[in-house]
């Protein structure tokens, strides 16, 4: 197993079986199995297995990303769309707020023509 990427696979015996195993480095030191599959009769079988099957996880993992990636972008446009919004509703309150005066005396909002 080589230690350079985040997705590799390994091979490993039991005996008289062959395993391959899809591992994810989790950490610097610790390494998690993310899919398996044992019965294999021989060494290159299993590599076999393990180059075909890592190759399709990380095809399944970046297809994932995309779709991700485009949920969150129409989110984050939703949420800057909603903040827009509510700008706009704000500045029109604010405007509408502005013909308004503060009155000191009786620590209330009156209206220009009241005074």
């Amino acid at each position: 197993m080589t230690q350079t990427k985040k997705f590799d696979f390994r091979i490993v015996q039991d005996k008289d079986v062959w395993a391959a195993e899809i591992t994810r480095r989790m950490t610097a030191r610790k390494t998690i199995v993310s899919k398996r599959k044992t019965g294999f009769a021989t060494e290159a079988e299993a590599t076999a297995w393990g180059e075909k099957e890592l190759k399709s996880f990380l095809d399944n993992l970046m297809e994932r990303n995309e779709r991700k990636a485009k949920q969150r972008e129409v989110r984050n446009d939703a949420a800057a769309a909603k903040e827009l919004a509510a700008d706009a509703w704000r500045d029109a309150r604010d405007v509408a707020d502005g013909d308004r005066t503060f009155d000191e005396d009786s620590d209330d909002y009156a209206s220009d023509e009241a005074k």
